[in-house]
């Protein structure tokens, strides 16, 4: 496995915002709290590093199944995103370049309840979230724009 603190290159993963429709037709957004820095404690959308000869899309279905429990149906690319940490000497701490896709839920519940959550691996907790709430998160920087998009999509 490459190092992740102080990498050699960026290092390549998958984010995966997984989107859940109640009968109402609110919207919910999978976030996850994350267990490993460089972002411990903050919420993201499941997600981690490619492993070597892994397309990026199994390892997004692979990363949000880990991590919550949850079988997905996987979209379209929603972006690309830099993350980018840099430590106190200067020096690149961390690199990543994330490819974020969109997916669903394989096996939506009846009614008004979300699919059914276990968070594992890499994840502290797991919960469906409406938009409306994002704001009582700490979301990694950026992850907003990304859910919102994801929102758009039929």
């Amino acid at each position: 496995m490459p190092t992740r603190e102080f990498p050699a290159q960026p290092l390549a993963g998958v984010g995966v915002v997984v989107v859940w429709r109640d009968q109402v037709l609110r919207d919910h957004v999978l976030l996850v709290q994350r267990r490993l820095p460089p972002w411990a404690g903050w919420w993201s959308v499941p997600g981690g590093l490619i492993e070597l000869g892994e397309t990026a899309r199994a390892a997004a279905t692979r990363e949000v199944f880990e991590e919550t429990g949850l079988e997905i149906d996987l979209g379209p690319v929603l972006t690309a995103v830099d993350r980018i940490e840099i430590a106190p000497d200067a020096r690149i701490q961390f690199h990543y370049v994330i490819v974020d896709f969109s997916a669903r839920p394989r096996h939506a519940s009846a009614g008004n309840v979300p699919p059914v959550l276990a968070p594992a691996t890499d994840a502290v907790q797991a919960r469906w979230v409406r938009l409306a709430d994002l704001p009582q998160y700490r979301l990694t920087q950026g992850l907003e724009p990304v859910l919102r998009l994801a929102l758009k999509i039929p």
